[in-house]
């Protein structure tokens, strides 16, 4: 945390706030940052579980601190924001990491409610959306920004199929976002991706799911680090872009 408040100077380290990351992929994200010298701000909905998962990581030694987040509350992010600047500056890099998957087992199109679309949006992508808005302008003041979005495979256009309607359609529009945004700041030396981190063990995962958290994690940090010039407006798997 810098003294006093002190804005982040630009040779500084790089400072990246985290979404959804008390545990799961979001928790791994921000161990595998803080390993690579990032100064992280972990966020979570749940006080408690926040700073137990922040406090976990502290105690290994990495430069982590933690801030209560509701991305689905636009006064939250607000004071995000302004705890962020009070004490770096700025963001460097954003992951939009928190997320949600409502939809009951073996729903179909038909079946789906707009109560649980609206819950799954309000979560998935226009939390998201409130992120970008909030931290992206200090990026532009400095010339610099990463923004990398959480998606899955399950919202790639290129290979839709049947099932977690409220989920797909949330991440077919969360790939909409980055694209968007991709191109709203291109030319501010500012990237900005989307990854599908593929099926992974967790709490939404399940614990059939094949890939390891730290391998769900992975292209999200890289993406996290790219260098300048770097691609933006695209959704990797792997570190290799897929078709949205």
């Amino acid at each position: 945390m810098s003294a006093g408040g002190a804005a982040q100077q630009p040779g500084d380290r790089k400072v990246a706030v985290v979404t959804g990351a008390n545990r799961g992929i979001g928790f791994e994200i921000c161990r595998q940052l803080a390993a690579a010298g990032v100064r992280v701000v972990m966020t979570s909905r749940d006080l408690i579980k926040g700073r137990v998962a922040a406090r976990a990581l502290q105690q290994q030694g990495s430069d982590v601190v933690f801030h209560q987040l509701d991305v689905t509350d636009p006064a939250s992010v607000r004071v995000l924001a302004a705890y962020v600047v009070r004490e770096f500056g700025a963001a460097d890099v954003l992951i939009n990491n928190a997320g949600v998957l409502l939809d009951p087992r073996g729903s179909r199109t038909l079946d789906l409610r707009a109560t649980t679309l609206r819950r799954t949006l309000d979560a998935n992508l226009i939390g998201p959306l409130l992120l970008c808005q909030a931290l992206v302008p200090l990026m532009r003041k400095r010339n610099y920004g990463r923004v990398v979005n959480l998606s899955s495979g399950l919202g790639q256009l290129s290979d839709m199929g049947s099932g977690t309607p409220a989920y797909r359609i949330s991440k077919t529009a969360l790939n909409g976002l980055t694209a968007m945004l991709a191109a709203d700041v291109s030319g501010d030396n500012i990237l900005v991706n989307a990854v599908s981190p593929g099926w992974v063990k967790t709490d939404m995962g399940g614990p059939e799911a094949p890939r390891s958290v730290a391998e769900g994690a992975d292209t999200a940090v890289w993406l996290a680090q790219l260098p300048d010039g770097g691609p933006s407006g695209c959704l990797f798997r792997d570190r290799k872009p897929i078709a949205w």
